[in-house]
């Protein structure tokens, strides 16, 4: 009866540096690219050990998608208010864009600080250049209620309705800024001089985004 739990929480550590070790060797070197024994090694896992948490290849795959679904939206979680509501709906349009500031914020800051990021992006770059089963569980998952919310702050905010075209494009551009700064990271440290990322570093990437946001949010309100 004692080995129990201890045996639960063995395989459920194997589950996850499965998945950690699958999403940064996919990112790195491609679903193709990487065999399941490499990614056992990685994992200091037994090959068998991926088809009996994920049934394949195929399954570490969308396991990895949504590790980074619950990543992402908990991220989100910090970003957004808990109380489920409209903002359309429940917020005054100084409340929406202090919201829309606040989650950009968080967004940057996020991105920018947290190590798994890294691995995380190169697997949604891959699968944006070439689509799969895994990438409709990150935009169903995350990318869509979250572009979605944003745009309901964003109409709170300006009067502007949430589905239309350019609603949905210049919140996408909004996101663009902060998704940049993750991906071009080695390009703008080495321009910036930064030799890592700390607090100050995300500080500065975030107000560099709300500035950004100030001025648009000026612009369509007509201030």
């Amino acid at each position: 009866m004692q080995t129990r739990p201890h045996h639960a929480g063995a395989s459920e550590q194997t589950r996850q540096a499965l998945i950690r070790a699958a999403l940064e060797l996919f990112g790195g070197k491609g679903f193709d690219g990487t065999s399941t024994r490499e990614i056992a090694a990685k994992a200091k896992a037994n090959i068998a050990s991926i088809t009996y948490h994920f049934g394949g290849k195929e399954g570490l795959r969308n396991a990895c998608a949504d590790f980074i679904v619950e990543t992402i939206a908990g991220a989100a979680a910090r970003a957004f208010p808990s109380d489920g509501r409209d903002p359309v709906n429940a917020a005054d349009p100084d409340t929406a864009a202090e919201e829309l500031r606040v989650a950009l914020e968080t967004m940057a800051i996020f991105l920018m600080s947290r190590p798994e990021m890294s691995s995380i992006v190169q697997f949604i770059l891959r699968e944006m250049a070439h689509p799969t089963s895994a990438l409709d569980r990150i935009y169903t998952g995350v990318v869509e209620p979250v572009h979605r919310h944003l745009c309901r702050l964003w109409e709170a905010a300006t009067g502007e309705p949430a589905e239309e075209e350019t609603t949905r494009i210049t919140v996408f551009t909004l996101i663009g800024q902060v998704l940049y700064f993750r991906i071009g990271r080695e390009v703008v440290m080495r321009r910036m001089t930064w030799k890592a990322v700390g607090p100050r570093e995300s500080a500065l990437t975030a107000s560099a985004v709300i500035n950004n946001l100030n001025a648009m949010l000026r612009q369509h309100r007509g201030a």
